[in-house]
């Protein structure tokens, strides 16, 4: 665990103009699938924010092979706070972003996470959704219903655990399971397995159902039994 103070690392001025200059980046769309890459940056992942954003550039890399893909970074924090970009392609621009962010400690907004992802799937679909996070403070039933909605709109959605707490366990595979996600969890000390779990859903986003059954035929096993959960 980082010795660091949970104050900001950076002023939220300069990270606000940021997003508001990848906001601006023209993405086409059409040609590429939408993924929104979610991040849980409370207080309890400040010691793996910075492996987060070593592994993002998978994301990219994995699909580039497949028609690319285009990737909203979201994340939450301290009170109240939800940031999104706008979709880009280019992982340094992703990268550039996470590494001017601290982990802040308050409550966790995943319900938040997927009225946004609502939201973005109605404007243009968004192919999957990856959640990464270590617990859950809401209401399981606000969350479920949230997931339902996602689910009818075929928006998928991964939910990754970080740790082992039982009841996160418990809601991420019922948000998963009703999106037509998947779920699974993963030990910060083997961060290769995350990599790897990351790059089939890049590659579920940008080939589809197929391109994911070829990328899991050479995988790992937490890979294989990723596509075993979608539908």
């Amino acid at each position: 665990m980082s010795d660091k103070p949970l104050e900001r690392r950076s002023d939220r001025t300069a990270i606000d103009a940021f997003i508001d200059k990848v906001n601006t980046l023209p993405v086409n769309v059409e040609s590429q699938g939408r993924l929104i890459f979610a991040l849980d940056a409370t207080a309890s992942r400040e010691a793996t924010w910075d492996q987060a954003s070593d592994l993002q550039s998978g994301l990219f890399l994995a699909a580039q092979d497949l028609g690319g893909l285009s990737i909203q970074l979201c994340y939450y924090r301290g009170f109240r706070e939800f940031k999104a970009t706008n979709f880009v392609s280019q992982t340094t621009q992703l990268l550039k972003l996470m590494s001017r962010v601290n982990c802040l400690g308050g409550i966790t907004q995943i319900e938040r996470v997927l009225r946004h992802a609502l939201q973005e799937t109605r404007v243009w679909p968004v192919k999957a959704v990856v959640f990464i996070g270590d617990c859950c403070e809401e209401s399981v039933d606000e969350l479920c219903h949230a997931a339902g909605e996602l689910g009818m709109l075929r928006t998928p959605v991964f939910m990754f655990q970080e740790g082992d707490d039982p009841h996160a366990r418990a809601v991420f595979k019922q948000v998963s399971l009703l999106t037509g996600g998947a779920y699974a969890p993963f030990d910060r000390n083997s961060p290769q397995a995350l990599k790897e779990l990351l790059g089939a859903v890049a590659v579920y986003a940008s080939g589809g159902a197929k391109a994911l059954k070829d990328y899991s035929s050479r995988s790992s096993a937490e890979v294989k039994r990723l596509t075993q959960q979608i539908k």
